[in-house]
């Protein structure tokens, strides 16, 4: 294990140290040792690393705000190390770490695995909504149902040692970095840049997954220039938990025949050690080493809309969610459709956009201003945007409490009735 900066992952090795590394990169509300079963055969061939997530396996709470962030940790904290070039496997948000790393970082990365992966986790509303769960209720909630998306039935019911090491996992998981892990699942979206993944890359994922399924393997192999599809039957999403036998063998047999070469500044080739090949399962695509790490593509300026508008957007949608903006634009018709260009353009890309105030603030001045007014239609969602914006229901009463003194009393009942429905909507737990 490691002391552990604000700018870098605690981690730890297993293996000879002159051994080329094999980073293991853990799911959301997991810690390393998801990949224990998997430990003792890869460490026969590779030095293995393995990282835990901000605030998790009692790793220190610097909470990291989205998945590039996390990479970046990651980098330093290898660099530090003297780690230079790498495979990488990773599951899930863990995954997500590896396609960044990937795409921003090409040099460093000989092989990549993704597991239970996928280009977009599901979408931002669902990920900000159980950040709204964690905030409210803690992580227990979350944690008593995480064997439900994580394992199968018959597993979890054959199993129910793994299955109570599960739940705690998340339950002495800090709650800010849960969140701000959520947040960066919400803003990660790699859909339209997988062509420019150029590592062999295995794709793997448990037949019976719910949450990132074979669809999303699919859309991975199907964008990602050199990639080869396993899908373990019998398994859910922590299929290394689940099916470790499976997992082990698929990840020695693609990182000992797809461990690209790296390449000194001359242009020549360095060698690296790598275990002797072994029979391939997966029909394996030619690979075709590169001698010259492509720039990213640059891209293009967007046209027709002035910046402050796609800015607006961006925000517009953290604050008020998907599904919300995406009824606003889709009932906007030519009678209406200006207006809407006119709200996202100056209130979401001039005013919610600026410095001055954070968005927690700008959710209490926007409840008592809505309060005043009596626009309790307005006041429902931007409730809902409170919660998302961080604000507790304990705090956003207070903001009612203090707006019925200047506001009036009738103003402020109708404001609570309100506020009490959408409270108790987005902060229930699901049963």
């Amino acid at each position: 294990m490691s002391e552990t900066p604000p700018n870098t992952l605690q981690y730890r090795f297993d293996g000879p140290e002159e051994a080329p590394v094999l980073i293991l990169g853990p799911s959301l509300g997991t810690t390393w040792h998801m990949w224990d079963r998997q430990v003792p055969e890869l460490v026969k061939q590779w030095r293995v690393f393995r990282f835990d997530l901000p605030g998790h396996g009692g790793a220190p709470a610097h909470p990291a705000g989205s998945v590039a962030d996390l990479a970046t940790r990651l980098l330093v904290t290898l660099d530090s190390l003297g780690v230079r070039r790498f495979g990488y496997a990773g599951c899930a948000l863990g995954g997500a770490i590896g396609a960044e790393l990937a795409l921003r970082h090409p040099e460093r990365l000989a092989s990549l695995a993704l597991i239970a992966a996928s280009p977009r986790f599901g979408t931002a509303d669902e990920f900000r909504q159980r950040g709204v769960i964690v905030r409210t209720n803690g992580l227990g909630p979350i944690a008593r149902t995480s064997p439900e998306r994580w394992f199968t039935s018959g597993f979890a019911a054959a199993q129910p040692a793994i299955t109570e090491w599960a739940v705690q996992m998340v339950r002495t998981t800090d709650p800010g970095c849960y969140i701000a892990a959520c947040e960066s699942l919400a803003s990660f979206d790699v859909r339209g840049e997988l062509g420019r993944i150029g590592v062999p890359t295995l794709v793997l994922v448990g037949s019976d997954d719910q949450v990132t399924g074979p669809a999303e393997a699919r859309t991975l192999v199907a964008g990602i220039p050199d990639a080869r599809l396993a899908v373990v039957p019998g398994a859910s999403h922590l299929v290394p938990v689940e099916q470790p036998a499976a997992v082990t063998d698929l990840l020695v047999r693609h990182f000992s025949t797809a461990w690209q070469p790296a390449y000194d500044t001359g242009g020549g080739p360095v060698a690296i050690s790598a275990a002797p090949a072994k029979p391939v399962l997966i029909a394996p695509q030619p690979i075709t080493p590169v001698a010259e790490i492509a720039p990213p593509v640059p891209q293009p300026e967007a046209q027709g809309r002035p910046d402050q508008y796609d800015a607006g957007m961006k925000v517009r949608r953290e604050v008020l969610g998907d599904a919300h903006v995406d009824r606003a634009l889709a009932q906007a018709d030519e009678f209406s459709g200006d207006f809407q260009d006119f709200v996202t353009r100056y209130a979401w890309g001039e005013i919610w956009n600026r410095p001055g105030l954070d968005r927690r603030s700008r959710s209490c001045v926007t409840l008592t201003a809505l309060v005043a007014g009596g626009h309790l239609d307005e006041l429902a969602f931007h409730t809902r945007a409170a919660l998302r914006n961080g604000l507790t229901p304990v705090e956003i009463r207070e903001v009612l409490l203090q707006a019925a003194v200047y506001c009036g009393v009738p103003a402020a009942n109708s404001a609570f009735r309100v506020a009490q429905q959408v409270i108790r909507e987005e902060t229930t737990p699901e049963a």
